[in-house]
């Protein structure tokens, strides 16, 4: 079996950290999201990856930071989508890289308790055409949901129905054979311009190809917003072994439930966790909080922060009030300003949201 992940989408709804990087390298737990979409396939026992990727900076940011996939002990190849139309199309711009294979396809934004290993061993032997994953959800109107029929294969599915004929999901987690391909070149684009994966798998079941569901009763989370991706980071960090590398000084309280990576230094400080303080960042006279994480070369100083993600080459110092609830993006600079008049002083982003007491 080979394995397709899905990095193309711009991630609007997590601007404005996404007008200058790509969503699925922002780290949950201090790893990229994607990385954790490698490692979960490779855990599989699949060593062939395809990638699509959009045009620009943003599959560049992508190719360099995932490279051959050496690191990861996979080989990997890029599939570039010229523009987002659909989850279909990006299968069928893969069709040579996928060949008649097999293939579990993922998306490159989704963060899934447990690994895929059991299914990809089920799937792999299976006389099925697709099998895909779903969960139940308390607002299906905003998902693509499907129906289950008396012989246990999926029957239909929609596309954010506006009345849901079920509670189930599709996650972001599809295996298909090569019947897939007929698919995607037979179904016609939806109404918002995209061939629908929803409609190729419709396609499947309506020309008596079988569709095998498998329902997930674990937690799953797309990170494709803010709130969303610190819910992420609360559930990885609640799983994951903490060690400690770094250094912690006499002064400092650090609990067993917090990672301090390689050459990070805490000075004087409080971390409870669950929290992960990344390599070669300074924390000096703070507080920081459980269900947080602090990503590399980070310096936080006279600060407290509780649950909340700061992301690499930021510097937090002298904030009166505590931090909480918040995502921080990479080299953003909070400060107390010693400057008369007494004011508030912001360069923010577009769609950026402050809340000031």
């Amino acid at each position: 079996m080979k394995g397709l992940i899905l990095s193309g989408g711009k991630g609007t709804r997590l601007q404005p950290l996404t007008f200058t990087s790509a969503k699925q390298l922002i780290p949950v737990a201090n790893k990229p999201v994607l990385f954790r979409v490698i490692e979960t396939i490779r855990d599989a026992k699949i060593d062939e990856i395809g990638i699509v990727i959009n045009v620009g900076s943003r599959g560049e940011q992508i190719k360099q930071a995932v490279g051959d996939g050496s690191k990861f002990g996979v080989k990997v190849t890029y599939i570039i989508q010229d523009a987002p139309l659909g989850l279909a199309h990006a299968v069928k711009v893969s069709q040579d890289f996928l060949g008649d294979d097999k293939f579990v396809m993922f998306l490159g934004d989704n963060v899934l308790q447990g690994g895929i290993s059991p299914l990809i061993e089920q799937f792999a032997h299976s006389s099925w055409n697709s099998q895909i994953v779903l969960t139940k959800v308390p607002n299906p109107v905003q998902f693509g949901v499907a129906v289950i029929g008396e012989n246990g294969n999926i029957e239909r599915l929609v596309e954010k129905p506006k009345v849901p004929p079920s509670d189930l999901a599709l996650v972001g987690i599809y295996m298909f054979d090569k019947t897939i391909h007929e698919a995607t070149h037979a179904i016609k684009p939806s109404a918002r311009g995209e061939l629908e994966i929803t409609d190729a798998i419709q396609w499947l079941v309506s020309n008596d190809k079988v569709v095998h569901p498998y329902v997930h009763t674990g937690w799953w989370i797309d990170t494709g917003k803010k709130d969303d991706m610190i819910e992420a980071n609360d559930l990885v960090l609640d799983e994951i072994e903490h060690v400690i590398k770094g250094e912690v000084d006499e002064n400092s309280t650090v609990d067993h439930r917090v990672t301090i990576e390689e050459g990070a230094q805490i000075i004087n400080s409080v971390i409870r966790g669950p929290a992960i303080i990344g390599a070669n960042t300074r924390i000096v006279n703070s507080y920081i909080g459980p269900y947080t994480s602090i990503y590399h070369d980070v310096v936080i100083e006279d600060a407290e922060i509780e649950h909340s993600m700061v992301l690499g080459n930021s510097t937090i110092s002298g904030i009166d009030g505590r931090i909480q609830d918040s995502l921080i993006g990479f080299k953003v600079e909070i400060n107390k300003s010693t400057n008369k008049p007494k004011t508030h002083k912001f360069t923010l982003g577009d769609n950026s949201k402050v809340g000031i007491l």
